[in-house]
């Protein structure tokens, strides 16, 4: 066999004139393969944002229990009360309890205002019941925008209570912890829940379904 000979059997298959059969791709091949990978990247796109966002609520709420339980601590050392006694530092009881839940959890931020989603670290917000036996947790979770609450109360709060139950009623008022959601929320703060709709609901059960 020639040399010739060898390098097109090596090179390929070569019809009778001796022209490749694999010169390339045809147009309508490249064309197939591109409509395949746009089916595909259709399918995963959506399914990869839907998996962050649920599990950016999911952290939401894990920073939720965190915060209640390291309160619900400070709670039975404060004689069974959220209201811990005000110092001039800090004015209001929501705000030395989020003092005092950041030298627990470092790696949370709590304010007595509004929170955001993205921030670094984490915001809590914090509200405190007038009489001390409720406190009132909020986050917001990334991407999703979803607010979330967690409502503790040692006792029931009555149906006139003030802020922050002023728009509570039903399950967030009981004794006990309620769990809250507010769907794609403007706003996301501890010191004014917003009533159940049908955008928010309250559960006593553990956090409502995504």
């Amino acid at each position: 066999m020639s040399d010739s000979a060898i390098e097109r059997a090596l090179s390929g298959r070569f019809d009778a004139d001796g022209s490749s059969e694999d010169a390339g791709f045809t147009l309508i091949e490249l064309m197939v393969v591109l409509l395949i990978l746009a089916i595909l990247l259709a399918i995963a796109i959506p399914t990869f944002l839907g998996v962050t966002k649920s599990a950016n609520d999911r952290a939401a709420q894990s920073n939720l229990n965190t915060a209640l339980i390291s309160a619900k601590s400070v709670f039975q050392q404060n004689g069974q009360s959220y209201n811990l006694i005000t110092n001039p530092t800090y004015t209001t009881p929501a705000a030395v309890m989020s003092a005092t839940l950041a030298l627990a959890e470092p790696n949370l931020s709590f304010a007595t205002g509004a929170v955001t989603s993205g921030s670094s670290p984490v915001q809590v917000s914090v509200a405190i019941a007038s009489d001390g036996n409720g406190i009132i947790l909020a986050a917001q979770a990334k991407g999703s925008g979803n607010c979330w609450y967690v409502i503790d109360n040692s006792i029931a709060e009555p149906a006139t209570a003030s802020t922050p139950y002023a728009n509570l009623s039903g399950v967030a008022l009981t004794s006990g912890t309620a769990y809250g959601e507010a769907k794609a929320a403007s706003s996301c703060t501890a010191a004014s829940p917003p009533a159940a709709s049908s955008t928010v609901s309250y559960l006593e059960s553990g956090f409502p379904s995504l």
